[in-house]
């Protein structure tokens, strides 16, 4: 398998488990009468796991976001200060100017 698929699975699998600690957590906590949604209508388990699935897609994509943001094999410096490839010269500019105001 190669490497990046594999980076991709375990940081999805990741986001996953970050949604269900946070799917615990909003029934747990009773966040906006959650729990009573969830565990106490017909159609609770079903919101639960939309609320499950949905925020494993959104974690997951950030987790595997993060990932591939931090990968970095190029070489280059990771800061604005980079090496300066030719020497800066200053040039002298002439203008016309007009002293004439206008009101």
């Amino acid at each position: 398998m190669p490497k990046l698929v594999r980076l991709y699975i375990t940081q999805i699998a990741i986001g996953f488990a970050i949604s269900a600690l946070f799917t615990v957590a909003l029934i747990g906590f009773d966040v906006a009468g959650l729990r009573h949604l969830v565990l106490e209508t017909r159609d609770g388990p079903l919101a639960a796991f939309m609320i499950f699935f949905f925020n494993g897609i959104v974690f997951g994509g950030v987790q595997f976001a993060i990932a591939v943001m931090a990968l970095r094999d190029d070489g280059t410096p990771r800061s604005g200060l980079r090496e300066m490839t030719h020497e800066l010269l200053p040039v002298r500019v002439e203008t016309k100017s007009e002293n004439k105001r206008r009101f």
